[in-house]
């Protein structure tokens, strides 16, 4: 029995979560796998510029880094927090060599959603600036209908 084509495949590290980022690069590598999104856990304790050479290194391609948004709530200084932890991410993608953050948007409980729709605009309108001055693109991650009662 011969495995699938994996070429054209990206893997989240998050799927992988068990594997520390270097064995995901090398099992990803040993079964053809030739694209990587890097969730920012993965980095944890590793400099994220080494983590993209390694992964470069690997053959693979570094498709995204994910993931960033949850820019709503009802306390302004969360969301600033929000905003900020985007602005690391952004540094964490240009560092890494990822050419997009992956953004999850979605309205909070008990907040309306016209509310949670204008906290996300700003949100990502005061991380935009940042994220094309550092050639990093925002990606809007679609919300799985599963949390479609929650959020």
């Amino acid at each position: 029995m011969s495995l699938p084509d994996t070429s054209k495949l990206c893997v989240h590290t998050i799927t992988t979560k068990p594997l520390s980022l270097e064995d995901a690069l090398d099992a990803f590598r040993r079964v053809g796998v030739s694209g990587i999104t890097v969730w920012r856990q993965a980095l944890e304790g590793r400099d994220p510029a080494q983590a993209g050479r390694r992964i470069r290194e690997a053959g693979l391609e570094l498709v995204s880094l994910c993931r960033g948004g949850f820019f709503t709530g009802p306390e302004a200084a969360a969301r600033q927090a929000a905003i900020d932890d985007n602005l690391r991410a952004i540094d964490e993608a240009a560092d890494l060599g990822a050419p997009l953050v992956v953004l999850v948007c979605g309205a909070t409980p008990g907040q309306s959603l016209a509310e949670s729709r204008r906290q996300i605009q700003e949100g990502i309108s005061a991380i935009l600036p940042h994220a094309e001055s550092c050639g990093v693109k925002l990606g809007i991650e679609p919300l799985h209908p599963m949390y479609a009662d929650s959020r």
